[in-house]
């Protein structure tokens, strides 16, 4: 798991670094807005950010606001701001968690964990070294995108929205009528899944001979 931490504090920024690496979680830093800008325009494999408000260029509700929030990475506020009316707003502006310091990191590590388990269920599904993303319709293979069209990202969604079960050829010709507005004949179908597969290069996407098509659970 990979968590973006955007804090000036270098004892704070040390101290989370051992912490979470001894429970499995992979820290990234940031010590500014700009840097931690220029950082999420060129990754797209996050899992978590925890966010100081007040930074040395900017404003974390702000930066918050404007850039992450788009994103729809899950996000802590992690400040000494404590007032009331700023937990509000953290809160109301879409954060995750709003934790003030100074910080238990035990009950960080907590919430931490808390936050990850939710998303991961509900946004990433990970079948071998592919990762699809429920939330931006978008298919990883080792952390990487995997450009596809539209309507193949359309095809892979139906898979992985129904992970284990099989989708019948018919359904997938309803689908594409629905999608596109034009009439495919099952030989399509063949020629669509086979270009999928030669794309994500993982032999996840199983024929169920005569019937349809389905990916399974690791």
């Amino acid at each position: 798991m990979n968590i973006l931490l955007i804090e000036d504090n270098i004892s704070i920024i040390k101290g989370l670094i051992y912490s979470l690496k001894k429970n499995n979680l992979n820290l990234i830093y940031k010590t500014n807005i700009k840097e931690a800008k220029e950082y999420l325009i060129n990754n797209n494999n996050l899992n978590l950010i925890i966010l100081d408000i007040t930074l040395p260029d900017g404003n974390g509700f702000d930066f918050y606001q404007n850039t992450i929030k788009a994103l729809k990475i899950p996000t802590i506020f992690l400040t000494a701001k404590d007032e009331e009316d700023d937990i509000v707003k953290g809160l109301e502006i879409g954060a995750e968690d709003y934790i003030t310091k100074p910080f238990s990191t035990k009950e960080l590590l907590a919430r931490i964990n808390k936050v990850l388990l939710r998303f991961k269920k509900i946004s990433l599904i990970k079948v071998k070294n592919i990762v699809f993303d429920m939330d931006k319709v978008i298919v990883y293979k080792d952390n990487v995108q995997i450009e596809l069209t539209p309507l193949e990202l359309k095809l892979v969604s139906l898979l992985f929205n129904n992970i284990g079960k099989t989708i019948s050829r018919v359904t997938i010709l309803d689908k594409i009528w629905e999608w596109t507005g034009n009439y495919v004949d099952d030989h399509t179908i063949t020629v669509y899944l086979q270009r999928i597969r030669e794309k994500i290069g993982t032999n996840i996407i199983k024929t169920v001979k005569g019937i349809g098509y389905r990916i399974d659970e690791e």
